[in-house]
């Protein structure tokens, strides 16, 4: 099956331990995808207007350029160790993180991030640089955090959405690139609550609802049983909040994938609540993947 976008992964770096490992990672992906690798590091002290104390007469620039160098040629080195094979090209772009690493997302394969940093990429963190190019980025976004592990499922969130469906064939395409299990996750709460505000029904049937609710489930990977014929996949229904649920199976996978919003079991499913909780608590590298890659 072809990948959602043909362009490069890129990995925006600080030079931190965590920057460094999100190399490695996006140079293994770009190794299992067959496309190139893109490392961005966002320089800010040019974009930033400040009085100078007395008796200092020009900017510090070139040592904070030559600093960028310096993590450029680290990234590089670790990127060549990790996958030889893979073509690497390297940026310093002028400019604050978001808006640089954004500016990547249309030609991307895949946008990789560590979720803390350092230095440029300072407090890149939740809420901060990983959130908010997860929530307009035009490519799925790789948060490494937690645990990196060479083995175990890649897991998904299922929830019935179109959002889901691209959700479940972005890790279906991982897992089968992997030689990983595939493992659908939908959680479910009894008694169904779609929207903030909705009214609570006082009488409803827990065995009708668990069919309609493992009917969501089924249908949605049906496909990927039949694109991919050898892929192990299996499915768990769980009941409770969507975020728990995924947190608790991000304990033993080797990557969880979720789509930037959704409906059904995962109400509300907008950065900030069950992505954003993830890219907070996973216990794994997370990918986010985007519902409408042409709206924002």
């Amino acid at each position: 099956m072809p990948a959602l976008t043909r362009g490069p992964v890129v990995v925006g770096i600080d030079g931190s331990p965590r920057s460094l490992d999100a190399v490695e990672v996006a140079a293994a992906e770009a190794a299992l995808r067959g496309r190139p690798l893109r490392i961005v590091h966002a320089l800010v002290w040019p974009t930033i207007h400040v009085t100078l104390p007395p008796g200092v007469t020009q900017a510090p620039d070139s040592a904070f350029l030559a600093q960028a160098e310096t993590y450029l040629d680290e990234a590089v080195q670790a990127a060549a160790k990790t996958a030889p094979e893979v073509t690497v090209t390297s940026e310093i772009v002028t400019g604050a993180p978001v808006p640089v690493l954004l500016g990547e997302t249309p030609r991307a394969d895949l946008l990789v991030l560590g979720d803390r940093g350092l230095g440029q990429f300072t407090g890149l963190l939740l809420g901060s640089v990983a959130v908010q190019t997860a929530t307009h980025g035009r490519c799925p976004v790789l948060v490494v955090r937690g645990e990196r592990r060479p083995s175990g499922p890649v897991v998904v969130g299922v929830d019935g959405s179109q959002v889901s469906a691209k959700a479940i064939d972005f890790a279906a395409e991982e897992a089968a690139r992997r030689g990983a299990a595939l493992v659908a996750v939908h959680a479910w709460r009894t008694p169904p609550v779609t929207m903030p505000g909705d009214m609570t029904p006082l009488v409803y049937d827990p065995e009708l609802l668990a069919a309609v609710e493992e009917r969501v489930l089924v249908e949605s990977i049906a496909g990927v049983r039949e694109r991919y014929p050898e892929l192990p996949v299996r499915h768990e229904m769980v009941q409770g909040a969507a975020g728990r649920v995924l947190t608790d199976r991000s304990r033993d996978a080797q990557l969880m994938v979720v789509g930037d919003r959704g409906h059904g079991g995962f109400a509300g499913l907008l950065l900030g609540s069950v992505s954003q909780h993830l890219i907070y608590h996973g216990a794994c590298p997370v990918a986010v993947v985007r519902g409408d890659r042409e709206s924002d």
